[in-house]
């Protein structure tokens, strides 16, 4: 019989144009009195817009203009970026990690694996398992879920939580409390799965109501929240909802338009500004399987403007009402996701088994329900921040929080702060005034 040789290909074809073209990336402070200037070239390669802006979101500097131009095999990028505090980026180790990540080595399988973006996966955190939680919230779900974790000695090392339109979105990172490490034990994750899931059924006859799941992929945290969120369709709404309407300054305002000459879709979008908003436009695009061709951003005082010129992956526009409209609801809720309103609570305390479980059961006790929670560990330091409301939707009366102080006591730092209207953040006293939160939470983790 014949032997039939397969002709032989190189594993490093792929990567064969970028070793020929290398990226090339600049970080100029000079050009502009009040921002960096960052600037990107490279070339084009499917989702590369959303690597470049899911690296400068979990630096967690703030967007203020944006140009991308990638028609064709270039992709040339121009960000115009701050910090939180409209500073320019002038820290070497911040620069030189810009530099790093978006160029050359940034293409490198193994320093991928170090970058301190935050990630899903048992594999992307070492000593930690990774849970997906998913289902239909309620006050003091959050409470239930870290009881049960607690009960089965398991500690949340890192954890965050989103909820949108009555449903509630967890990514949660565990440990053994006894050995420190991934729990491996298949009979107690099979238990804590399983009471999970008693817990977001509820009172519902549903059995779908809710989700657990475990988690093996290196999907970033913040993309796998809409992930969960898109495929949970909480796009579409309905039902009963205890969320508050959200506000006019709020409220995006979303066109689609088609574009004759070069045959393109436009998505233009006016909404308050914010930290990650282009993050979360660009994630959702590319999930729905959407190519950005070209794209503008701006901000003007609190409101920002962007503009995508968009194809589907097949080539095709929007060209039907239901597509138009489907994408539209999409984003809005993708922008809403991340809104908060009323009172952010940081919480500093010496992290423990329960210690999670003990702040959501003050919370749930003093009436207050969490819209959006992380939670972090750095060294012996558990860093906690939730954003809360009253159970009906309400802001939160000074009463209730003295209350939440006095019980509290000593054990666990506190400190409160009122969401800013505008897009910058406020400042905060003491070790509140580090970011903890949002931004390279597991960067301990991936060092």
């Amino acid at each position: 019989m014949a032997k039939v040789c397969w002709p032989y290909f190189d594993p490093e074809y792929e990567n064969f144009s970028t070793r020929i073209n290398p990226p090339r990336v600049s970080v100029d402070n000079i050009s502009y009195r009040d921002c960096t200037l960052i600037k990107v070239d490279s070339v084009n390669k499917p989702g590369i817009l959303l690597e470049v802006v899911q690296i400068l979101s979990d630096l967690d500097l703030i967007i203020t203009k944006a140009y991308i131009s990638s028609d064709g095999g270039w992709f040339m990028d121009v960000f115009h970026v701050t910090d939180h505090q409209g500073n320019k980026i002038t820290d070497n180790k911040t620069i030189d990690y810009i530099e790093k990540a978006l160029g050359p080595n940034g293409y490198n399988m193994e320093s991928v694996k170090t970058w301190p973006g935050k990630k899903v996966g048992v594999h992307s955190v070492g000593d930690h398992t990774a849970i997906e939680v998913i289902g239909r919230d309620r006050p003091g779900l959050l409470s239930e879920i870290s009881a049960v974790l607690a009960n089965l000695q398991f500690n949340v090392a890192t954890a965050e939580v989103w909820t949108h339109n009555s449903r509630i979105a967890c990514v949660l990172y565990l440990n053994d409390n006894s050995t420190n490490r991934a729990v491996d034990d298949p009979t107690r994750l099979s238990v804590m799965e399983e009471q999970l899931k008693n817990i977001l059924r509820g009172c519902e006859d549903d059995k779908e109501v809710g989700r657990t799941s475990f988690s093996m992929g290196f999907t970033h945290v913040d993309r796998r929240l809409h992930q969960m969120f898109f495929a949970d369709r909480d796009y579409e709404g309905g039902g009963v909802t205890t969320e508050v309407d959200y506000p006019p300054s709020f409220k995006p305002k979303i066109t689609v338009e088609h574009c004759e000459e070069k045959g393109y879709s436009v998505i233009s979008v006016q909404c308050k500004d914010r930290a990650k908003l282009m993050f979360d436009i660009v994630c959702t695009l590319t999930d729905m399987q959407y190519v950005v061709f070209h794209a503008t951003i701006s901000s003007d005082g609190p409101y920002a403007s962007q503009e995508y010129f968009i194809r589907h992956m097949d080539g095709c526009t929007l060209d039907t009402e239901g597509e138009q409209e489907r994408v539209i609801k999409c984003l809005e809720a993708a922008i809403q996701r991340r809104v908060c309103e009323g009172l952010s609570l940081e919480l500093c305390a010496k992290d423990r088994v329960g210690l999670l479980s003990e702040v959501t059961r003050f919370l749930r006790e003093n009436g207050l329900s969490v819209s959006r929670a992380g939670v972090s560990t750095v060294g012996e330091q558990a860093y906690n921040v939730f954003y809360v409301r009253d159970a009906s939707g309400n802001p939160v009366d000074t009463k209730t929080i003295e209350a939440l102080r006095k019980e509290i006591k000593d054990t666990i730092k506190l400190n409160v702060k009122k969401i800013p209207t505008s897009a910058k953040a406020p400042e905060a006293n003491g070790w509140a005034k580090t970011s903890f939160f949002f931004g390279n939470l597991l960067e301990r983790f991936l060092a």
